[in-house]
């Protein structure tokens, strides 16, 4: 079976688009080719700079021969009906075939489609691949209409057996596909002539070309990490970085060299962002003082000084950069030290516009400040300490050094609230609010932290329910599911029992008086229902409360929150427990446990809902929660069935004096026995000794369906069976909505 290599090379691709382009171009490829007729046994996809590659082995010499047969009209049907149907087998009426079948004698037509040979299918496919590549953008040259991400020079097509290789023949937009590639561009600029994958991959070695990626990651990695640990130092890791750097040369040359003195005591992450973000270097620092006191710049070639040149033009430029860095920190220094400190920042908030239907970054600070005060003695934290730094975390919005590196957002800011003389916690949590930004990043513990972190993600979440900005499908622009998985992080890593419902209707109300703030009416009504909310915690009660109260006219958009705001309330809630079940997903628990916990009071309670659904998962996956399951499931089955048939609801209780089967006795004593134990431990939130009095009604269930007909024909004795089921209904039912999981 031969092999088959192509590369398509051209100029520079970016380093971003490299590993895509190579996956694109092998499964557009090799589904092509499998659609046609053509299997193969192996195919792997490369790149670098200047080119991608595939290479496909065992792949079929040509596609198998096809026969179809296919069913035709009647005999003697209409000559426009046979003519159509020959038209579409393309074959004559003579080629047809009578069979007399039940409905009749009928024409049947047996299409034969010989194979191809692979390198026609090949050129076929090829061309198509090429013509609709999906590269995020793309570009024409000349005067052809080929479209690619760089100017496009040369297409290597080689089919290769044991007999050597040949190529398969294609022109597309002047380019001809050949057996030649380059080298090097400088290094080994020459054609080479290649035969088939294994040749062509030493020859662009022996020119200077690691065609891997994964063998030039390695290759930097380790060189950088050698030359580090000779002088003393350690490279920082940056898996971005070097996947970025690796797409960057093909023939990747380490050079290390020195920070200047003058920049060194600019903070780590400074520096680090600086060299990353415009050199593309890699940090190099001191294990014995955490500094960073130099860089890892990858050349794309060798020269006769061993780089020198390169790296003394590298640090030139580098000290350039770092001077505008050490300007920025400076003056950033001197603001926060000032008599004015970070409070001047806060002020130039206002007129930043967070978003055109929320306001400024200081109304929302405003907001995130009231609630941080208000989830600080949940959390355990210090009211003054939380919403001190509530108002002072993002401060660091208006520093020279974030508007410079927005990624820097947070940390600076804690640097900032230590020069400027603020408690150790505000400054901690400036940088630890955003925190957690995805699903390994850490999560804060520190008590004040916690609380603005909370009160940032809420106060966001609920601003964007509150304008119907929602997310939809796998559009999410506001980055609210990882919001939503911030705060479910948050309180279930920190173990805190947040009732997230109160905080919704107190922050979707604060963004409601900011919207009709005009209407000084409604504001004021308003704000007496938020203290109503802080008392209370329940927003119907506090609306009719302060409605109630009121003396006047009722402004018409109040009468409609009243259903308006719980409803989006209860949306942003079920959209947390859909993230909620993405997440516990993941740790082994089945949707159908958490919606079976969902469904009991309290679910606003991330905590205590975490703490049932694990509980339940352990019991249903056991011998005694599978067997009780299925015995609830056929209890309500029947009880739901003869409610219906006979218009009651049978809640009442058995009673003991119409019991006829020991079974019966026996399920009635159980219940008896265990209601109130399971009762107890649902009070105490002791799931674990709740699902124990569950398991010891797993046996006497089962013995009543083996040996009771629970359909009687006395009707006294059928309807007290009935509520002995309804018994097991209401029994099981005060651990979770059993009939919410699948069987």
């Amino acid at each position: 079976m031969p092999d088959l290599l192509i590369e398509l090379f051209s100029e520079e691709i970016p380093a971003r688009m490299q590993a895509r382009a190579a996956e694109d171009l092998k499964k557009r490829m090799t589904d092509g080719l499998v659609e046609a007729g053509l299997t193969y046994a192996g195919a792997a996809a490369f790149s670098t700079p200047r080119r991608l590659t595939l290479a496909i082995e065992g792949l079929l010499a040509e596609s198998p021969t096809l026969r179809e047969e296919r069913k035709g009209p009647k005999v003697g049907a209409p000559d426009k009906a046979i003519e159509g149907f020959l038209r579409g087998a393309g074959l004559t009426r003579d080629q047809l075939e009578e069979r007399d079948t039940p409905k009749g004698a009928i024409y049947f037509a047996s299409i034969e489609k010989a194979g191809r040979p692979a390198s026609a299918i090949i050129a076929e496919v090829l061309e198509a691949t090429i013509r609709n590549f999906p590269w995020p953008k793309s570009m024409r040259w000349g005067a052809g209409t080929l479209r690619w991400v760089r100017p496009l020079h040369s297409i290597l097509c080689v089919l290769s057996d044991e007999n050597g290789g040949e190529v398969v023949p294609l022109e597309l937009d002047g380019i001809t596909t050949g057996k030649t590639t380059r080298g090097h561009r400088f290094m080994a600029p020459d054609e080479i002539s290649v035969s088939g994958f294994e040749d062509y991959a030493a020859k662009l070695k022996r020119a200077n070309v690691v065609l891997d990626p994964a063998e030039r990651r390695e290759a930097i990695w380790q060189e950088a990490s050698n030359q580090a640990f000779a002088r003393g130092l350690e490279l920082v890791e940056d898996k971005g970085l070097l996947a970025e750097v690796a797409g960057l040369v093909e023939w990747p040359v380490v050079l290390l060299g020195d920070i200047d003195a003058e920049f060194l005591e600019l903070p780590p992450e400074v520096l680090q962002t600086s060299m990353k973000e415009h050199q593309k270097f890699f940090s190099v620092r001191n294990p014995k003082t955490g500094r960073i006191e130099g860089f890892v710049t990858v050349a794309n070639r060798e020269t006769a000084d061993h780089g020198a040149t390169i790296l003394a033009g590298n640090q030139k430029v580098l000290s350039a950069r770092l001077a505008d860095a050490k300007f920025f920190w400076e003056n950033d220094l001197r603001t926060a030290k000032s008599e004015v400190g970070m409070e001047g920042w806060l002020e130039s908030l206002g007129n930043v516009t967070f978003h055109n239907k929320l306001g400024t970054q200081a109304a929302r600070i405003d907001r995130i400040a009231v609630l941080a005060r208000e989830i600080a003695p949940v959390v355990g934290a210090d009211a003054d300490l939380a919403e001190q730094a509530a108002r002072v975390a993002k401060a660091d919005l208006s520093s020279e050094m974030v508007y410079e590196f927005p990624e820097l957002q947070g940390l600076m800011g804690r640097y900032y609230a230590q020069a400027a003389g603020l408690p150790q916690e505000v400054a901690n949590a400036c940088q630890l609010h955003y925190s957690p930004l995805g699903p390994s990043d850490e999560v804060p513990t520190e008590a004040v932290s916690v609380a603005v972190a909370l009160a940032d993600k809420i106060d966001t979440l609920t601003g964007f329910w509150a304008i119907d900005e929602k997310p939809t499908g796998s559009k999410d622009p506001f980055a609210l599911r990882r919001a939503a998985l911030g705060v479910i992080r948050l309180v279930l890593e920190n173990n805190t029992r947040l009732p997230l419902d109160r905080y919704f209707d107190a922050q979707l109300l604060r963004h409601e008086i900011a919207q009709n703030g005009d209407d000084e009416v409604s504001a004021s009504l308003m704000r007496d229902m938020l203290g109503e909310i802080a008392e209370h915690g329940i927003f119907g009660s506090a609306l009719r409360t302060v409605v109630d109260a009121f003396d006047g006219d009722l402004p018409k958009h109040l009468e409609e929150l009243e259903t308006s705001l719980p409803d989006m309330s209860r949306d942003l809630l079920g959209f947390f427990h859909d993230r909620l079940k993405v997440f516990l997903r993941d740790q082994g628990i089945r949707h159908d446990v958490i919606d079976a916990c969902v469904a009991m009071a309290g679910n606003d309670d991330l905590t205590l809902l975490v703490k049932r659904a694990r509980a339940l998962e352990a019991f249903m996956s056991s011998e005694d929660g599978e067997n009780l399951l299925q015995g609830f499931k056929r209890a309500n089955n029947i009880l739901s069935q003869a409610e219906e048939k006979d218009g009651v609801e049978y809640s009442f209780g058995a009673d003991k004096k119409f019991i006829e089967d020991p079974a019966e006795a026996a399920l009635f004593d159980a219940l008896a026995a265990n209601e109130g134990a399971i009762s107890s431990a649902i009070e105490a939130e002791d799931f674990a000794a709740a699902m124990g009095g569950m398991a010891a009604l797993r046996e006497p269930v089962d013995a009543f369906f083996e040996a009771v007909q629970v359909n009687s024909d006395k009707e006294v004795v059928r309807r007290n069976r009935l509520n002995l089921l309804s018994q097991i209904r209401k029994v099981c039912g005060q651990v979770a909505d059993l009939t919410r999981i699948e069987a």
